[in-house]
């Protein structure tokens, strides 16, 4: 062993053991040795005389990427010689005469190695340079298995690196490609395919292996050669009789169904196609798809037939001489039920194939006047179809009733699965309706059967089927109704189910009546029983958590939906929901009860909308509402009364529900009845929210309540209207002190809402609130841009851009809301410079595109409220709008490169620029223009003429042309200083 191979053996080495310099510098010697000149010659050398597979490997490696890196570089001897040797190697030849190595003896990753070198060479020189390459092959075959496994693994490696269009190509490859296959065609893929069948016949019954590679090569080249090569009775009796074989192995019968299945899959006249389907006698393997559901045999089959569905469907789609479709229709009703039962039986990847043959059959159902008896009988095969493939694994039954990882992961998995079951179930619904309903109508009658044993999955999936179904069920249907809907909607109302307690079974039970509500809106008969469910242990009280937060989110939409209908209930809810509004209305909720909050929240506003309609009398709605507020205050009012008492998880976590319970609750509660019709409801709410407003006080730091409280803030303005107004200065003081980024976020939204809400009216309370705003986020932003770059991405400065951005949109709310005036305050005048800074700023350089036309926005707003022809509200304004404002955002930041026309949201921006000066000009007049025209535009080089131009248009009154004109403006000087630039 000289040192080359030793030094490729350690480069090579994966143990450990050898030392990492040592590897290097064995890495590097063989990088010097491939970077030779004679390298090719060294390879083919070495190849003669080293039986080390990891040699050979390397070698073979060096002379492919030699010949794929420097083939046009190299001379003609040289390719001569390399071109010869790499066939003999190919051949079981020995290249100097002498060596006992060949290259053929090694492991199959140096054998594919060698495919990829003799492919390389096709690739450059065939059929030009070496028209003979396929030729030479075929009498070497009759050598033995050797030389023709080696054929195959370069027509395999042909296929994949150039033929194939599995994977993407370059022109140049798709040019090859198609060199290489019409020379084959014209020379010599009739041979080839002889010597297929030759060696599939001889060796059929003693080299199964080498049988199964020759089919393998066999149906990658089906798909582009003259199908008569294969589709003839020889051939095709010859995979028919492997296929049928029982004393073969599976991997081999598998090799011929797949050879029969890209047969069947070649594109060709529908026609021919078809008399192809007639001619193969399918029926024969039928039998076989009921074997071992693992087998690669059985998993070919189902490949084969459901190819030959989807062939046949197509054949009728295409045809439309009446006898043909009639033909078409014959072989899919032949083969149909083979595939129905591979479906069924979950033969390994053919589901998805199959679900979109079927999606095409019954889609081509649509365009026929009636169905046949063979048609429909089809139907209700594939509705079993859909029962058998949407039922959950028994072996998950635990894991799913729990919910663990392993159950979630399996739910979610079966959620996807199910996605195209259903849509096909809809299909069929809208196709056979009679039979879809019929069937679903069994399937549910079948699972409530009491004599039967059903398990959990029979009764998920047959609920399912009818609620997958609802989506379909058009409103006039839920309206009217129909036999249908009347028998399943009473048969599920009445019907305590088996396995009821099972998770599954709760939830799918309670979304399908939950689907068909507006059925029962029409139908106020089974409303009692809609009660029953939703509030006994098939609902709100389920002994599983999940079942029970689901049924108060679904009980709750149900309220929303029936509402006035329910009236006449309201005692009777009312006294079944005791138990989960006591886990609000009693102290010291243990931590588990606080498990159940979020079902709690939406019992509270399912209550809130029923108690809050004004169909309840006045005295009845104080009543109620009276027993549910007061308790709840009581409570907080108890927490809150030791300030000094140590603040634990459970007592934050149950000031926290009840302040979500008050929320949710006074949402069934419209701002007109507590102000105006029931002002004494209106009364009870403001009491509460003073309670609540305490929180703020005792717990000013505490993120999760401070939250829950604006969050309630927010309702009370929605609920109260204006008569909030006085809880407010207790409410925004305890607020903005001390705030973090992430609190004056939230604080501003709130002042948001109540601007756009009461606009003029909150003026005088927005000017004592102002000043300290502005002061404390002047006094958190940086005055320069944010900081960019590697690890300048963290929390707190994307926090105080958050900030930035909802202060931008807090001046735009105020500004467009006829509040400006507020920015003019004794109190605010030392923040007026910093704000019209950062307007600027905001205007020219901001990322964010709506930031910049919020801003620009806001100094237009301004513009009008501020100033007026030879009037200036705001000193210097002026003068600061004309000499900065205009140039630097409507010159300058148009100029740059960063301002991309083609954007939209740019060219919406840009709008809003000239609106700008349009505005400008209106309100200055010539003050504006003359200075715009004057040392603007020439401090960007605008010529003369162009800049009269742009005084035309902008004193007339096309705003559109003058748009277009300024852009046209912009791109020329932009132009311009491009050349300049190059030219300098």
């Amino acid at each position: 062993m000289d040192d080359l191979e030793k030094a490729i053996l350690i480069s090579f080495d994966e143990s450990g053991s050898v030392d990492s310099a040592l590897k290097s510098q064995a890495v590097a010697f063989c990088q010097q040795i491939k970077a030779s000149p004679s390298i090719c010659s060294l390879c083919i050398e070495r190849l003669c005389i080293s039986n080390l597979v990891q040699v050979q490997f390397w070698f073979l490696q060096c002379l492919h990427e030699a010949l794929r890196v420097r083939y046009s570089s190299m001379s003609p001897e040289e390719k001569s010689f390399i071109r010869k040797s790499v066939f003999l190697m190919a051949c079981y030849e020995s290249i100097d005469g002498k060596s006992s190595v060949r290259v053929l003896d090694a492991p199959a990753f140096v054998k594919n190695k060698l495919a990829q070198v003799v492919v390389t060479l096709i690739y450059f020189e065939y059929p030009e340079t070496w028209p003979s390459v396929f030729l030479q092959f075929l009498p070497n075959l009759g050598k033995g298995a050797l030389i023709i496994d080696m054929f195959c693994r370069v027509l395999n490696v042909l296929d994949d690196e150039l033929i194939s269009l599995d994977y993407p190509r370059s022109q140049e490859e798709l040019a090859v490609a198609g060199r290489v296959k019409d020379a084959m065609r014209q020379q010599c893929i009739g041979q080839i395919v002889g010597a297929w069948y030759e060696i599939v016949s001889i060796y059929k019954n003693s080299d199964f292996d080498l049988c199964t590679t020759v089919l393998d090569s066999t149906k990658r080249y089906v798909s582009w050669i003259d199908i008569g090569l294969i589709a003839n009775d020889s051939f095709i009796g010859l995979l028919f009789e492997l296929i049928l074989a029982n004393g073969l192995p599976d991997q081999l019968r598998a090799g011929a169904a797949d050879c029969v299945h890209a047969v069947v899959s070649k594109r060709m006249d529908p026609k021919a196609k078809l008399m192809l389907l007639q001619n193969l006698q399918i029926r024969r393997v039928f039998g076989l798809v009921a074997a071992d559901n693992d087998s690669e045999l059985v998993s070919s089959i189902a490949s084969l037939l459901t190819g030959c569905a989807i062939e046949g469907l197509e054949c009728f789609k295409q045809l439309n001489l009446e006898d043909s479709r009639a033909v078409s229709m014959e072989v899919l009703n032949e083969i149909l039920p083979s595939v129905f039962y591979v479906m069924q039986n979950s033969v390994i990847d053919e589901t998805s194939s199959i679900l979109q043959f079927l999606s095409g059959y019954v889609g081509t159902m649509k365009s026929l006047s009636s169905l046949t008896e063979n048609q429909l009988y089809h139907v209700g095969q594939m509705l079993e179809v859909i029962r058998s493939q949407i039922r959950f694994d028994p072996s998950y039954r635990s894991n799913l009733d729990v919910l663990d990882r392993i159950g979630k992961e399996e739910e979610d998995r079966m959620l996807e699965f199910r996605k195209d079951l259903f849509v096909l179930l809809r299909s069929v619904g809208r196709v056979a309706p009679h039979v879809t309903q019929t069937f679903i109508r069994n399937s549910i009658a079948s699972a409530i059967a009491p004599t039967a044993e059903k398990n959990a999955e029979e009764i998920e999936a047959a609920l399912s089927l009818f609620y997958a179904l609802g989506e379909s069920v058009n409103n006039d249907m839920m309206s009217t109704g129909s036999a249908f809907l009347d028998e399943l909607v009473a048969m599920l109302l009445s019907t305590k189910f088996p396995c009821h307690s099972n998770r599954l079974v709760a939830l799918v039970y309670l979304e399908t009546i939950t689907r068909y509500m507006k059925f029962v809106q029409e139908n106020t008969q089974y409303i009692p029983l809609i009660l029953g469910v939703f509030l006994d242990e098939r609902g709100i009280h389920h002994p599983n958590i999940h079942v029970k937060q689901r049924a108060s989110y679904l009980f709750m939409k149900v309220v929303k939906l029936l509402k006035a209908k329910l009236v006449p209930y309201i005692e009777t809810i009312l006294q079944r929901l005791q138990d989960m509004v006591a886990q609000f209305t009693t102290m010291y909720c243990t931590s588990e009860e606080h498990s159940c909050s979020e079902d709690g929240i939406h019992i509270f506003e399912a209550i809130g909308l029923l108690i809050g309609m004004e169909d309840v009398p006045l005295e009845r709605q104080s009543e109620y509402l009276s027993a549910l507020l007061t308790p709840l205050c009581q409570q907080v009012e108890t927490l809150l009364l030791n300030a000094n008492w140590e603040e634990s998880p459970l007592k934050i976590t149950n000031i926290q529900q009840i302040v979500m319970a008050i929320n949710a609750l006074s949402k069934g509660f419209s701002e007109r009845l507590v102000t105006a019709s029931r002002p004494g409801i209106g009364l009870m709410f403001k009491k509460t929210l003073d309670v609540m407003l305490q929180i703020l006080v005792v717990f000013p730091k505490k993120e999760p309540l401070r939250s829950k409280v604006i969050s309630l803030i927010h309702r009370m303005v929605d609920t109260l209207g204006a008569s909030v107004f006085p809880y407010l200065p207790k409410a925004l003081g305890p607020l903005l002190a001390e705030s973090e980024p992430k609190e004056v976020v939230s604080f501003l939204v709130l002042l948001n809402q109540l601007i756009c809400k009461f606009n003029t009216a909150i003026s005088d309370m927005l000017e004592q609130v102002y000043p300290p705003i502005a002061g404390r986020i002047f006094s958190i932003l940086p005055r320069d841009a944010f900081p960019s770059g590697p690890g300048c991405n963290t929390e707190e400065i994307r926090e105080l851009q958050e900030l930035q951005r909802m202060f931008y949109t807090f001046l735009h709310v105020i500004a467009t809301h006829e509040l400006s005036s507020v920015f003019l305050s004794p109190q605010s005048q030392v923040y007026l410079d910093p704000m019209v800074q950062m307007l600027l700023n905001g205007c020219c350089n901001h990322k964010d595109i709506l930031v910049r036309k919020a801003c620009i926005q806001i100094f237009i707003r301004l513009i009008k409220d501020w100033c007026a022809y030879g009037e200036e509200k705001v000193p210097g304004f002026q003068s600061f709008v004309i000499e900065t404002f205009a140039t630097n955002c409507c010159i300058r930041s148009v100029l740059d490169e960063s301002f991309e026309f083609r954007d939209a949201n740019m060219l919406i921006l840009f709008g809003e620029i000239v609106l700008a000066q349009k505005v400008m000009y209106e309100k200055f007049g010539n003050d504006f223009l003359i200075h715009f025209v004057s040392k603007g535009l020439p401090s960007a080089n605008c010529p003369q003429d162009l800049a009269e131009q742009y005084c035309q248009k902008l004193q007339g009154n096309d705003m559109k042309a003058l748009k277009s004109f300024y852009q046209l403006l912009i791109e020329k000087l932009r132009h311009q200083r491009n050349d300049s630039t190059v030219f300098r």
